[in-house]
């Protein structure tokens, strides 16, 4: 008796956990080839489009090491910072705005939004994390060549 009542939480759980992840993976699919909203980034370019941009000019870039290093670290710190970001974003004096730095990354005019709200908000800091550390020009860094337009 309490081994089934227990085989059926793991169950609920482990379905819950299914349709979490698919449904995730469907979102972020969705959002990738839609065009960018980042300020600075080519009309129409979608995140999948950037992202194969990025690739190229990581081959480009001299030394090698420094383009594949930015990509890896994109790739590592993304998904923390996206996070943190978001959630210093939507909670304002919260733990985690109080020890992290300021950036402009980081977007405004969203506190307390609405749970429903949150992907839409994560995946503008995606874009803009990516940007930032991919696509803007600067005169330090690995010094990537500007985004190509694709059209």
């Amino acid at each position: 008796m309490i081994a089934g009542f227990f085989h059926f939480i793991w169950k609920i759980a482990w379905n819950t956990i299914i349709i979490l992840v698919c449904a995730s993976l469907i979102f972020i699919g969705y959002k990738a080839n839609q065009s960018m909203t980042v300020t600075g980034a080519l009309d129409g370019i979608t995140y999948v489009e950037f992202i194969q941009d990025r690739l190229d000019a990581a081959q480009t870039v001299k030394p090698s090491q420094c383009g594949w290093g930015m990509m890896l670290s994109l790739a590592a710190l993304g998904p923390i910072y996206s996070v943190v970001y978001t959630d210093v974003a939507i909670h304002p004096d919260g733990f985690l705005d109080k020890v992290t730095a300021p950036d402009p990354d980081i977007p405004s005019g969203v506190a307390e939004a609405k749970w429903y709200d949150v992907p839409g908000i994560w995946w503008d800091v995606v874009e803009r994390l990516s940007w930032t550390m991919l696509g803007k020009q600067s005169s330090f860094g690995c010094q990537f060549r500007p985004v190509a337009n694709n059209e």
